[in-house]
């Protein structure tokens, strides 16, 4: 019974993985062509998992079944990084540097080194190789998830597209660290940790019923919309606002605010900001209190440090002292004395 239930719940992942797969690939809404990477994602994450599976069930597995599963992990990264990278930054076939290479590599030595006959040769070396491969794109993809790491450390508030990239890579990394250290733990524990795809599917339904912008769009909201030369110059001028009034004091002014003070619309304003200025709007904000923390450095000697950060707009101590070592690379104390030498 217990070996019963173990199959059941480390083959379940990879049932839904194949699922989820089919589903993000043929009826995903609006067909975005990111989704495709998180198909192909899903699609070789499974395919590894059906045979870290069925391995683990039946030894006797066909050494060429063995060959596809492990060979499948070579793409597991590329995929991920692939699908957490901005749309902006995924142009001209980029795909294909980080895919047709390794493929051609894996073809390759599967044909001239088959498992079959250079087992000792695979699980000394490849597969090292390939679980390396697998981690550097992980090192690489966290990249794009260090904004949402810090709008966590700042408490700030979490789109449902940040908490599904949040999982998406979560997941990966969990998997390469249940695959890693499987000789430490057991072999089926890799495909047990699959199961985090049941919460995928969880939040997929959530965020379906949900009404904001829905993770399936939010990468491509601006797609065949672009912004002419003239309206980038007026929202240009009407941001100056923002500075002049002195607005973003206020520790709870945000996007829509922006809108009814500018006399424009949301979309238009967050469209502005995301593509001409590469920013978030929330970054926009933090960058102008930043600014201002710097002139209150400069010219004021009466107040302390952590009123400074009240005093710039911000929310928290921990948040201003936050931001201000992102954006200068030091803390207020530091800037202040370079400043003043």
């Amino acid at each position: 019974m217990s070996n019963q239930l173990l199959f059941f719940l480390s083959a379940l992942g990879a049932f839904n993985g194949f699922v989820l797969s089919i589903y993000f690939a043929v009826n995903a809404k609006k067909k975005i062509f990111t989704n495709y990477y998180l198909s192909l994602l899903l699609l070789v994450l499974s395919i590894r998992i059906v045979k870290s599976v069925f391995f683990y069930f039946n030894p006797n597995l066909s050494n060429i079944f063995i060959q596809i599963g492990l060979s499948a992990c070579v793409l597991i990264g590329p995929f991920l990084y692939l699908y957490l990278k901005p749309e902006t930054e995924n142009k001209n076939r980029n795909w294909v540097k980080h895919v047709i290479p390794y493929l051609a590599i894996i073809t390759v030595l599967g044909v001239f080194y088959p498992y079959v006959e250079h087992q000792i040769f695979w699980r000394c070396w490849i597969v090292r190789g390939i679980y390396l491969q697998w981690f550097i794109y992980i090192l690489l993809s966290l990249r794009y998830i260090y904004p949402i790491i810090q709008k966590i450390k700042a408490k700030e508030h979490l789109k449902k597209i940040d908490l599904w990239f949040l999982s998406i890579y979560l997941g990966v990394l969990f998997i390469w660290l249940a695959y890693a250290f499987a000789a430490y733990t057991s072999y089926i524990v890799g495909a047990l940790s699959f199961t985090f795809i049941l919460y995928l599917i969880v939040l997929l339904l959530i965020f379906k019923n949900g009404n904001e912008t829905t993770f399936f769009q939010e990468k491509e909201k601006y797609k065949n919309k672009e912004m002419d030369a003239e309206m980038q110059q007026q929202i240009s001028q009407k941001l100056s606002i923002i500075i002049e009034k002195e607005l973003y004091l206020n520790p709870d002014f945000n996007l829509e605010e922006a809108a009814k003070e500018l006399k424009t619309t949301k979309h238009l304003l967050s469209q502005y900001v995301n593509e001409t200025l590469g920013k978030s709007f929330s970054n926009l904000i933090k960058e102008y209190r930043i600014e201002k923390a710097k002139k209150l450095l400069e010219t004021e000697k009466n107040f302390t440090l952590e009123s400074l950060g009240y005093d710039s707009g911000f929310s928290s101590k921990s948040t201003f002292f936050t931001a201000f070592k992102k954006l200068t690379g030091l803390t207020p104390a530091e800037y202040q004395k370079s400043y003043s030498k």
